[in-house]
C-alpha cells in the first residue's frame, strides 16, 4: 500500500472510532477508492495516560507507544496521528522514534481559533486532569497570544466524571452534564472559546452536539488536518 498514514489508537477505543468517523466524513469521496489509505493500530491495553502523568509509580504508557511506532516505521507511513490529547505529554519522545512526522493535535487546534473565532482573547481548556495539570495545551495557547483559562475544581470534577465515569466506563454521554460543563467554562470562567482537549469530549460533541457555544473540537480539527495532509502529493 502506498501513500498511507498510521493511527496510534486505542486511547480510548471509542474515541479512536469517533476520530476515524470524522476522518471519513471529512474525506471528499464518492466511491470506495476515493477514501484514504491508513493503518489503525488500536492498542487498547496501553496504560492510562493521566494515571501515569499524575503518579509515575503507575504503569508507563510510553514504552508500548514507542514499540508501536517502531513496528509501524517498517511499513513507511507518510505520517502518524495520535488521537489522544493526553498522550501528547510524550510527543517529544515519540517524535524521536517516529520516522515520519506526527501531527500535533493541540497545536493544530489552537491554530484554528483565529480563523473560526478571530475576536477571541480568553481560551479555555476542557481536558483530563493530566492534560490540565501538565499544561499540554498551555504553550500553544500562550504562543498564539491568548489568555489561558483552566477549569476550576468544580468544572474539573465535572469533566472527569463525564470522561471517565460516563464515557469510558458506560460508553454513555450525559448530555446535561456535558452542556453544563461547557456552559460553566464560558459563563463562569468568562471564556471566549473553549477547546475540547480530550477525545472523549469530542465523542460527546459528536453524539450530543452543542451548536450554540464557541467550541473548538480538537479531534475534528485533527481529522481535517489529517485529510488535508493525506491528500498532498
Amino acid at each position: 500500500m502506498e501513500n498511507f498514514f498510521a493511527i496510534i489508537g486505542g486511547m480510548g477505543t471509542m474515541a479512536t472510532e469517533s476520530y476515524i468517523h470524522q476522518v471519513n466524513l471529512a474525506t471528499p469521496a464518492h466511491k470506495d477508492q476515493e477514501y484514504l489509505n491508513y493503518i489503525l493500530l488500536n492498542h487498547a491495553t496501553i496504560p492510562d495516560r493521566t494515571a501515569y502523568i499524575l503518579d509515575h509509580s503507575q504503569p508507563n504508557p510510553l514504552t508500548p507507544m514507542i514499540e508501536d511506532i517502531q513496528a509501524i516505521n517498517t511499513l513507511k507511513p507518510k505520517f502518524y496521528t495520535l488521537p489522544c490529547n493526553t498522550a501528547h505529554y510524550f510527543y517529544e519522545e515519540l517524535s524521536k522514534v517516529a520516522q515520519a512526522p506526527i501531527l500535533h493535535m493541540p497545536k493544530e487546534a489552537v491554530a484554528t481559533i483565529k480563523e473560526i473565532y478571530p475576536q477571541a482573547k480568553r481560551v479555555g481548556i476542557l481536558a483530563t486532569k493530566g492534560t490540565i495539570e501538565h499544561g499540554i495545551y498551555d504553550q500553544a495557547v500562550l504562543d498564539a497570544g491568548y489568555e489561558l483559562v483552566r477549569p476550576n475544581q468544580e468544572i474539573m470534577d465535572m469533566t472527569t466524571k463525564l470522561i471517565y465515569d460516563e464515557i469510558k466506563v458506560k460508553n454513555h454521554v450525559d448530555s446535561k452534564l456535558y452542556q453544563d460543563t461547557v456552559a460553566k467554562m464560558i459563563i463562569e470562567q468568562n471564556c471566549d472559546v473553549v477547546i475540547l482537549g480530550c477525545t472523549e469530549l469530542s465523542l460527546a460533541q459528536e453524539r450530543e452536539p452543542i451548536t450554540d457555544q464557541p467550541i473548538v473540537d480538537a479531534q475534528v480539527i485533527l481529522a481535517e488536518k489529517t485529510v488535508a495532509l493525506a491528500k498532498q502529493n
